[in-house]
């Protein structure tokens, strides 16, 4: 049930990863130069509140992490590669085991 369930949202991450994608393209074909969804551009829609506590957390907390890496990854990142990275990992680890061949189990 678990590896079922860790493919259904893998499955649905690739899924929202690909519409994405295919909005990021049309978007830049219209403008006629590269475009492409910011990863906080993303989150911002999804909810600014919890983007903000986020940044106030890691200023307080993990100042070392934030104004060099996550800040770069977020305004850096199209929006579509975490959501396909984390949908391959979760794809990957709801798979089925290989069967071995040529040994005995007990």
């Amino acid at each position: 049930m678990l590896r079922f369930l860790l493919r259904l949202i893998g499955l649905c991450l690739l899924a929202s990863a690909f519409i994405v994608f295919v909005y990021d393209g049309t978007k830049s074909i219209a403008n006629q130069h590269l475009a492409y969804m910011k990863v906080s551009e993303a989150w911002a829609n999804i909810d600014q509140n919890s983007l903000s506590r986020v940044e106030d957390w890691l200023q307080q907390h993990a100042l070392w992490a934030w104004n060099p890496y996550l800040h770069t990854f977020l305004d850096a990142t199209p929006a579509w590669a975490p959501l396909a990275v984390a949908g391959m990992i979760l794809i990957l680890l709801g798979r089925k085991k290989k069967p071995l061949i040529g040994y005995a189990r007990n």
